[in-house]
């Protein structure tokens, strides 16, 4: 009977979003309320900018810094976006340090549990031939004799500044020759001098290349998706139960959802007690897919654009994506475009398959995410970068009271509240203040106004085989090693929005590595960080 009443429950929740959309065709001009942009699939002079990482005149090239007894490697951790993280960052580190850095270990281990290594997702040749110039990088340890070199292992703190990296790691580097950094996810410093920043998107948007098998397979899914619309959005829909249970939120499943998901949380004995109201109120609740679907709709796109849907496991399966579906009946995923035989050499590495997903997220004319995970800020960087495509990050903050009331008001009204409250939340070039937010989402060091001065005196804004020009936006005439004195090393605290919803690490100082080390729960960063 219960069963039963869920179901009603349900289907008439399904009925009324349906009714909602269906009464008011007007979506594809938009209304007032703020307006988002002539044409939704564009954002406002994306010609106006363009990726510049390449290393100015003053950057001490690797020939002239590495030290041939100093060894590096790091132990990645996490889902395929904090791993690319943390081998961006371990590049950067490896400068820093003056080291030869070997190439990364992937994180085999963990609950993703996929044994790919480096080369079987990324092209190694590629990764060590571009960023040649900048690190000397190694494939494996040079022998000691005729035996192996068993690197000392250690931690260092999240958000680890250059600084904090020449007092901990560079002693031990000195003494011991060949140092590995384990769990190595956020252990830089979101805030470098402006050469290390460039260095880290030289690595994320030039040198990390997945491999042709991976490339080729993307692109037939990109390919396919083109023939059956001239444009596409993209979802990156994270609503795993085990993510749903950390985040503590209420998402309307009554008592069955309370208890399922409470069950799952009881994994994480250092959680409080959730405050689901209070969570939402602070905008960190994933949005449902029918939220999602409604979102879209509402800033103007109509029930004939084709969705392409990134996402694991869905908790409800196909009783929660209903709406979705229903508000965008071309619902499209890899499996649903390609046969298993195609996707057989995959199928069994969730970082493959994670791969082939980034790519159609990356390629789509306009990506949209229901969350703030890895994935989510590294391709809005990416997307910035390589031309500022419409990147779609819900306001979540405001927009949890508009789906809480729509049933009380006209759809009309509802879609343009959604537009209002999306502002500065489009992918729009500046709509981010430099500085703010993460790095690999907000890359603003890395990015040029093409109307500065030097760009219409014909500086090169094309980025060069080896990533490098010599263009000059740093005016200093000394060479740069990368470091910040202490009052610019200062970490501005991260809002809401800017942090995943595993994020609890607010501590960053000395005390950072005992205060982790507590956090580790089974791993909390490896579930939700993808």
């Amino acid at each position: 009977m219960k069963k039963k009443r869920r179901e009603n429950n349900a289907m008439a929740g399904l009925i009324l979003s349906a009714t909602i959309v269906r009464r008011h065709r007007r979506l594809h001009r938009l209304a007032s309320g703020g307006s988002i942009g002539p044409d939704l699939w564009t954002t406002t002079g994306p010609e106006l900018y363009f990726g510049c990482s390449n290393a100015s005149r003053n950057f001490i090239t690797a020939d002239e810094k590495t030290q041939s007894n100093r060894y590096l490697l790091i132990a990645t951790s996490g889902g395929l976006n904090q791993q690319r993280t943390g081998i961006t960052d371990a590049v950067v580190a490896a400068y820093i340090l003056n080291a030869t850095l070997v190439v990364p270990r992937l994180d085999q281990k963990s609950f993703w549990q996929d044994s790919s290594d480096f080369a079987e997702i990324f092209d190694v040749d590629q990764f060590i031939s571009f960023l040649s110039k900048d690190v000397r990088i190694i494939k494996q340890l040079p022998l000691k004799g005729v035996k192996a070199v068993t690197p000392y292992s250690m931690r260092v703190p999240r958000k680890c500044t250059p600084k904090c990296y020449m007092n901990r790691v560079l002693p031990v580097l000195n003494k011991r020759h060949v140092v590995q950094l384990s769990k190595f996810d956020y252990r830089l410093s979101n805030k470098l001098s402006k050469n290390l920043q460039k260095l880290r998107c030289r690595v994320n948007y030039h040198a990390l290349k997945f491999t042709d098998s991976i490339l080729d397979m993307g692109k037939k899914l990109v390919e396919r998706m083109r023939t059956k619309s001239k444009h596409f959005i993209a979802l990156h829909l994270r609503y795993e139960p085990d993510m749903l249970a950390f985040s503590g939120c209420d998402f309307g499943g009554g008592e069955k959802e309370r208890k399922e998901l409470g069950e799952i949380r009881k994994r994480w004995k250092s959680l409080h007690a959730s405050n689901p109201d209070k969570v939402r109120r602070n905008g960190r609740c994933p949005l449902t897919p029918e939220e999602v679907g409604l979102m879209l709709r509402a800033l103007g796109f109509g029930s004939d654009v084709h969705l392409y849907v990134a996402s694991g496991e869905v908790y409800g399966g196909e009783e929660t994506l209903a709406p979705l579906k229903e508000l965008f009946p071309n619902f499209h995923t890899k499996e649903t475009i390609a046969s298993k035989e195609e996707l057989a050499p995959f199928t069994s590495f969730s970082s493959r398959m994670a791969a082939l997903d980034f790519i159609v997220c990356d390629e789509s004319d306009v990506f949209v995410t229901n969350n703030n995970g890895n994935m989510a800020k590294i391709l809005a960087g990416r997307r910035r970068y390589f031309g500022h495509k419409p990147t779609i990050r819900p306001n979540a903050k405001k927009l949890y009271k508009l789906f809480i009331n729509r049933h009380n008001t006209t759809w009309e009204e509802f879609a343009s509240k959604v537009r209002t409250n999306q502002i500065g939340f489009m992918g729009e070039p500046n709509e981010i203040k430099p500085g703010r937010g993460e790095f690999h989402e907000n890359p603003a060091a890395c990015i040029c106004d093409a109307s500065d001065a030097n760009a219409k005196e014909g500086i090169t804004q094309t980025q060069t085989q080896d990533g490098r020009n010599l263009d000059t936006e740093d005016n200093s005439t000394s060479k740069d090693n990368g470091y910040l004195t202490d009052e610019q090393t200062t970490e501005d605290e991260q809002h809401w929005s800017e942090m995943d919803y595993i994020d609890n690490g607010s501590t960053l100082g000395e005390q950072g590595e005992t205060i982790l080390l507590k956090a580790d729960q089974p791993e909390l960063e490896e579930l939700f960080s993808d």
